[in-house]
């Protein structure tokens, strides 16, 4: 007798076989009855016509954890077109309260708080699934990407004793009686990882202390990290980041077929170059066209970032643009400046779909700039010496990016809330589940 999951069920028809799941769902057609077993990668059929069979889930609510044996057969009708027959069924835990909410449907009908209470349940559900599988992938496919480009993975602490970007807020903590955070970012550490192994690349938690409330924000996300040296400017930084999304796209369709088949995603394409338009120019293209004055603001705000991705689709027809040259008052100390306009940065957001994705950029990589940077911001330079160190004993011109994982899943799937596609979100009312 062959254990096997469900998804491997077309490679042994004609077989015995035996399948451990969850009870999914047991539909009753006349005097045929359809059992559906659920396991971490799919759903099964089985199907009797003799009700002895059927004994040992009397009393049972769906989600009892069963094992089945039958022998695979082919069956156009069924889903996947293939069952099990000669049913041989067994209970492994018995569950007799039902779950929240029916996971047998095809979708969740439920409002977003009920969806995030019982997320430890209803997170099985195979649409829900489907996400977290596909962000898995997604952080699998990153690495890969650059893993084949020579970068090395690093971890970085997630207690530190500074903060990382002026103007954030950070979560403080009593660290055996003196203060420390929680780290916003591992922005000092990678760039500091530079002069030992000039690419880096890091998958971690980061912790934001922002009073957010909003579709696009959480305080606790997977930030996806990229540094390395050596580059020209940040239209270096701009190529590896398109290099980088296009390796996670292909990947994902050719791993994660089934979850996006389910989801009805369609993945965006992305351009060989991605167009960009200067932060000056944006807001000038702004006024001209809308007729709103955005001048004089060192930032864009949602709606002209909703309406710069539709011109962007509209002119260039891609999901992806490029704003570079941020005003240095609205970027970290640490970001380089354009040589040839001082007031503005070496530096970019990505909008994906009308939505900032990613921030990334050039950073400054010389001691007395950094000096000269730090005294301009008004920062003592106490904190910062260890990060400092780094520069004073050589460092190239380098720079990177970061991607916030709940965002990307966010906007490629279309959801309305970045908490449906975060595991378990920490926002300013929610620390369960």
């Amino acid at each position: 007798m062959t254990a096997i999951r469900t998804v491997e069920a077309r490679e042994h028809v004609g077989e015995m076989v035996s399948v451990r799941g969850w009870l999914h769902a047991v539909r009753r057609m006349g005097g045929v009855t359809f059992v559906v077993v659920r396991d971490g990668w799919g759903t099964i059929q089985a199907v009797t016509e003799d009700e002895a069979d059927l004994a040992p889930l009397a009393g049972l609510a769906l989600e009892s954890v069963v094992g089945l044996r039958g022998r695979v057969t082919a069956n156009d009708q069924a889903p996947g077109k293939i069952e099990l027959q000669q049913l041989t069924l067994t209970v492994i835990t018995p569950v007799t309260d039902a779950p929240p909410l029916p996971l047998h449907k095809r979708q969740l009908n439920a409002a977003l708080p009920t969806l995030l209470d019982h997320a430890v349940v209803l997170n099985r559900h195979p649409a829900r699934r489907a996400v977290f599988r596909l962000a898995a992938a997604a952080m699998s496919d990153f690495r890969a990407t650059l893993n084949a480009r020579h970068f090395t993975e690093v971890q970085t602490p997630k207690i530190v004793a500074s903060a990382t970007e002026s103007g954030a807020n950070v979560f403080q903590l009593d660290y055996f009686g003196r203060p420390a955070f929680l780290a916003q970012s591992p922005q000092f550490y990678k760039q500091i990882m530079v002069g030992v192994f000039e690419r880096v690349y890091e998958v971690g938690p980061v912790f934001r202390a922002e009073p957010h409330d909003t579709i696009r924000h959480v305080n606790e996300y997977v930030s996806l990290d990229v540094e390395f040296g050596f580059i020209d400017n940040h239209f270096t930084v701009m190529g590896l980041l398109g290099e980088v999304l296009a390796g996670i796209f292909d990947h994902l369709q050719e791993r994660c077929g089934a979850e996006l088949a389910l989801l009805e995603v369609a993945l965006p394409v992305v351009p060989a170059e991605i167009p960009h338009i200067h932060f000056a120019d944006a807001q000038a293209l702004i006024l001209r066209l809308r007729g709103e004055d955005v001048r004089g603001e060192p930032d864009l705000s949602p709606q002209d970032e909703r309406w710069l991705g539709e011109w962007a689709q509209r002119e260039h027809g891609s999901d992806f643009l490029f704003v570079t040259g941020y005003p240095m008052v609205k970027r970290p100390f640490y970001t380089h400046p354009d040589p040839a306009r001082p007031a503005y940065s070496n530096s970019f957001d990505l909008l994906f779909r009308g939505t900032e994705l990613v921030t990334g950029g050039q950073r400054l990589h010389r001691y007395d700039d950094y000096l000269a940077a730090l005294a301009r911001a008004g920062y003592p330079t106490a904190p910062f010496e260890t990060y400092l160190e780094a520069f004073r004993h050589g460092m190239p011109p380098h720079g990177g990016f970061a991607i916030g994982l709940e965002r990307l899943l966010m906007q490629l799937l279309g959801l309305p809330n970045v908490r449906l596609a975060t595991l378990f979100p920490r926002d300013l009312g929610r620390v369960t589940p």
